[in-house]
């Protein structure tokens, strides 16, 4: 199977990385662009079929390793039938 992790910073935490992109994109012109935001897509290849037990381990390598759970929310996709 195969899981996506989004991870994106909370909200109200700063995000440095996204207010030098936004100003690099007013800067070519984009001034439209309110806001910028950057955060992580993971994918993970797991072996196994047992959909409960993959979200489960998925969700203890997010918390522990992915994403800091202080600062960040991660959100979690299970593709059933894909490698």
């Amino acid at each position: 199977m195969k899981a996506i992790v989004k991870v994106k910073l909370k909200e109200g935490i700063l995000d440095p990385q996204g207010r030098a992109v936004k100003t690099a994109l007013h800067h070519l012109g984009y001034q439209k662009i309110k806001d910028v935001r950057i955060g992580k897509y993971i994918e993970l290849d797991i072996d196994g079929n047992d959909f409960i037990a993959i979200k489960g381990l998925v969700t203890e390598a997010s918390h522990k390793l992915l994403a800091n759970p202080v600062i960040e929310d991660y959100f979690i996709e299970i593709e059933e039938g894909k490698r």
